[in-house]
């Protein structure tokens, strides 16, 4: 089952192309890494596949109801700002939102999906405290954990783990992999290819606004990819304990 599909999608800065007629189709049970350089277009993407900002084409997500596409398709966004001093597991419980009736209290599904978001995320002993309070690494597990308790087939997450310590980082792409295990679908966009290649099922690159692979990781990944794409070299190896990549040398 399709959970998204893009047509032709195309964004525009005046007559610059930042997107430049994607089509792609999102299934069930998929952890798509989106990859690129900066400025290679991968939020415009997303963003644009949400209906948040204006472009031609087609995404069936954006064509959704506002109401219907926030239970379809939880995001978090790249910018990590908390606006309310409020509790950890209040801002946790705001995922819900979608799924609630107008001025409806939490009921006992929706208190089972914020414990839930809270144990995948680690962040039982957070719960009572200020999520201002928190280190900017606390704050985007805990919007990640917002985005979870949203429970949508589909969750599209910009940089999660940019900023996150190593540890956090694996555990955080291994509950984006895990979700992929149980029928959802992610699409989260990276600079680590090697958290990259080892996670995700498949990967999307993008060079200035296009979509010029899109594969398994070790098709994708291949040296002449990452060379002309990025503009390095790089060690890919698949091993006993999952895919290794690690660039190595900047070719240009």
């Amino acid at each position: 089952m399709s959970l998204m599909t893009l047509r032709d999608l195309t964004v525009r800065r005046g007559e610059c192309p930042v997107v430049d007629h994607v089509s792609l189709s999102v299934s069930e049970g998929e952890c798509i890494g989106l990859i690129g350089p900066n400025g290679a277009g991968k939020t415009t993407l997303m963003r644009a596949a949400l209906g948040l900002l204006p472009a031609s084409g087609e995404s069936t997500l954006a064509a959704l109801p506002a109401p219907e596409r926030a239970r379809t398709a939880a995001w978090m966004p790249q910018a990590r700002e908390i606006a309310w001093p409020v509790t950890v597991e209040r801002l946790i419980a705001l995922g819900r939102i979608p799924h609630l009736p107008r001025g409806a209290r939490l009921r006992s599904q929706d208190r089972a999906a914020v414990e839930a978001a809270i144990a995948r995320m680690g962040l039982d002993s957070y719960r009572a405290r200020t999520a201002t309070q928190l280190s900017g690494g606390e704050q985007a597990r805990v919007l990640i954990a917002r985005a979870l308790a949203q429970e949508t087939p589909l969750l599209l997450a910009d940089e999660p783990i940019a900023g996150l310590d190593p540890a956090h980082q694996i555990a955080t792409m291994e509950v984006f992999a895990d979700l992929a295990r149980e029928g959802r679908s992610v699409i989260v966009s990276l600079h680590d290819l090697g958290a990259a290649a080892r996670h995700c099922t498949r990967l999307l690159m993008m060079e200035r606004g296009r979509l010029v692979a899109d594969g398994p990781p070790g098709a994708v990944l291949t040296p002449g990819n990452v060379d002309r794409v990025f503009g390095v070299s790089a060690y890919y190896e698949d091993t006993a304990q999952g895919p290794v990549f690690q660039p190595l040398q900047v070719t240009r």
